[in-house]
């Protein structure tokens, strides 16, 4: 797969996480402490998706490495605030699953491509 393959399927996939944060959020108790931790896996997991466009057009191995550490974050936010949704009680572990293994899995890839921009970068 070459970069640009890569790149277009990454972006349906940080699409498609945005899309089952969006109706993780919908699906949430009407409570005070769902509605603020969801509205912050809301905010995070679209960030990862629009963030990740946002590296497909950077300008410059510095550009691409500040973004890329951007979506780094998020996706990390992401799995975070699933946690805490779990872990408080508000959601089950089998409600949260397959979101945070999602989470955890984009982090994995764009920590490792990450960290491969910096390496190529101190060249």
């Amino acid at each position: 797969m070459n970069n640009l393959e890569f790149a277009i399927k990454m972006q349906g996939r940080t699409m498609d996480f945005a899309v089952a944060a969006v109706k993780f959020f919908v699906k949430l108790p009407k409570t005070d402490e769902a509605r603020v931790a969801g509205r912050q896996l809301l905010r995070a997991g679209t960030s990862v998706g629009a963030n990740y466009r946002a590296v497909c057009r950077s300008k410059s191995d510095a550009d691409f490495i500040s973004k890329m550490g951007t979506v780094v974050e998020e996706a990390d936010e992401s799995a975070f605030w699933l946690d805490l949704l779990e872990k408080s009680g508000v959601c089950t572990r089998a409600a949260v699953q397959p979101l945070r293994k999602e989470a955890e899995e984009l982090l994995r890839i764009f920590s490792t491509s990450l960290a491969t921009a910096k390496q190529n970068a101190g060249r």
